[in-house]
């Protein structure tokens, strides 16, 4: 994982707008979508405002739910041009659209402040293990990472994407007893 990315203020507007096209959707259809944006020559925040809202959405519509999400990548791209500095996580909680997942990727990913992102992934992952019971509160299951681990960016990134990883390859939504390799291994915190 490279993690000196994102080098440039362009390169941390395209990983924010990818997060929240990402919201309930796969990464390939988000990748269709920000392939559109470029096309469009819409992947630049301003260009992207300039955009007609017919235009916009239909660039978008590989990542579902394209009326919604054109309104959300619009505020944010207005909150994006209107400051220069990294946004607190209260800051874009404040925007609508962007809840704790969406504002925490683009906390650790774009803007590269170390905070734990807690995904379906990450979920089913711990709930598998026994170490969630699964109706645990987001910010609940933040801590479960957080307080064991130093913050720290390359840690946090990494330790994300293999959550990421090992659910794709061991877990699938139909399965709540997966091939997990992991399973029975820990002991369980939530028992």
């Amino acid at each position: 994982m490279d993690y000196t990315l994102p080098r440039t203020r362009g390169q941390v507007f395209e990983i924010c707008v990818g997060a929240i096209l990402t919201q309930n959707t796969a990464w390939p259809n988000v990748e269709r979508a920000l392939r559109n944006l470029k096309a469009a020559g819409a992947l630049k925040p301003a260009a992207l405002l300039r955009l007609e809202e017919p235009r916009l959405k239909e660039a978008i519509r590989p990542a579902g739910y394209f009326n919604q999400k054109a309104r959300k990548v619009s505020i944010f791209t207005e909150f994006f041009l209107s400051r220069r500095r990294a946004p607190s996580r209260e800051e874009l909680l404040a925007l609508w659209g962007i809840g704790k997942e969406t504002a925490d990727s683009m906390l650790l990913y774009a803007f590269k402040i170390p905070t734990f992102v807690v995904d379906a992934y990450t979920r089913r992952v711990l709930a598998n293990l026994g170490m969630i019971r699964g109706g645990e509160e987001y910010d609940e299951v933040k801590r479960i990472f957080e307080d064991r681990l130093e913050p720290d960016l390359a840690v946090y990134q990494e330790y994300h994407a293999l959550l990421v990883e090992h659910a794709k390859r061991h877990y699938t939504k139909k399965s709540d007893s997966p091939g997990c390799p992991l399973c029975g291994k820990f002991k369980s915190p939530a028992s």
